[in-house]
């Protein structure tokens, strides 16, 4: 079975430090969107959703569906290629944005007074109830996913790059430039920075909790969306448990950066990613250990800043 692992490793020795940076911050920048989800939420309601992860694989299957219908053999070319890729870019975000609003009002929104651990609970719940779906009608086993981005090369400094990690790469810093300018200098962005200083000011203040709670997670879901449609091209492989996976290591993530912060989640998924990508490639036996030398780092900065590398003992945290 194909993992994240095996996806960076190469053989031992054969690759050098800049590729293997090249190849964690093309990860990390997965990693990052799926975190800006998870810190989202929590900079708002102090959730930790944990269907998020699952929210983010139902991106990975729809749009594995698409490409399937279209009956995709080889990777298309100009015109094509741009169509293919918007295309499922736009629907991936659609559904998981749909999917994460959908969640919060029929599991969350009536739980947000309830005690701590009943919302936690629901999270998980509705985790295993989405891979559950996933597993009864797709399957449970991975299946690949058809390469539709070309597979060329080029080389800097003698790294190789691919031209579909810098397609990776520049969406992601887009979304996540535009999340910034979102929440910095818009009214509805200035909402949700209310809403997570003080929900009861903010709603003397005219501002609609609901309504504002409810767009945190449709951002939120749809940049695990587009996380999802990117992370099919770079994996190669559709899974219902992707989204475990990759959603433990994303909200690792946004723990590492200061869950709350946003550039706290971008700093930790970029970290994570780099780390990942150099223990698997110069810890011995680094494909099996890589995860707990993350969760090993995690620890250790937590306990000398328990409130991550952004993170602040402030209200504000959006």
């Amino acid at each position: 079975m194909l993992t994240l692992a095996t996806l960076l490793a190469g053989g031992y020795g054969s690759v050098d430090f800049l590729q293997q940076v090249e190849g964690g911050i093309t990860l990390g920048a997965v990693y990052a969107l799926i975190a800006l989800g998870y810190t989202l939420v929590y900079g708002i309601i102090e959730l930790i959703n944990f269907a998020h992860g699952d929210v983010f694989m139902w991106s990975t299957v729809v749009t594995f569906i698409i490409v399937q219908a279209f009956g995709i053999v080889r990777p298309p070319a100009g015109i094509a290629l741009v169509g293919l890729l918007v295309l499922l870019i736009l629907v991936g975000m659609a559904v998981s944005a749909t999917l994460n609003v959908t969640i919060e009002f029929v599991a969350y929104r009536r739980l947000r007074k309830a005690p701590r651990l009943a919302p936690l609970i629901a999270a998980i719940g509705v985790s295993f109830v989405l891979e559950t779906i996933v597993a009864l009608w797709r399957g449970a086993d991975p299946v690949a996913f058809t390469t539709i981005f070309p597979t060329d090369r080029f080389f800097i400094f003698g790294v190789k790059v691919r031209y579909l990690d810098i397609f990776i790469l520049v969406l992601a810093l887009g979304l996540m430039y535009a999340l910034s300018v979102f929440i910095q200098r818009t009214r509805m962005g200035r909402a949700m920075r209310a809403v997570a200083q003080d929900p009861e000011a903010a709603a003397l203040m005219g501002v609609n909790i609901n309504r504002t709670i409810s767009l945190t997670f449709l951002i939120g879901g749809a940049l695990a969306g587009a996380a999802g449609v990117i992370y099919n091209m770079y994996s190669g492989q559709v899974w219902f448990f992707t989204g475990f996976e990759l959603g433990l290591i994303a909200f690792t993530a946004a723990v590492l950066g200061g869950i709350g912060n946003i550039y706290g989640a971008v700093l930790g998924g970029f970290a994570i990613g780099l780390i990942q990508s150099l223990a698997i490639h110069y810890i011995p036996n680094g494909t099996t250990l890589s995860d707990a030398v993350v969760f090993a780092i995690l620890v250790l900065i937590l306990v000398l800043r328990p409130s991550g590398l952004l993170g602040q003992q402030v209200p504000n945290k959006v």
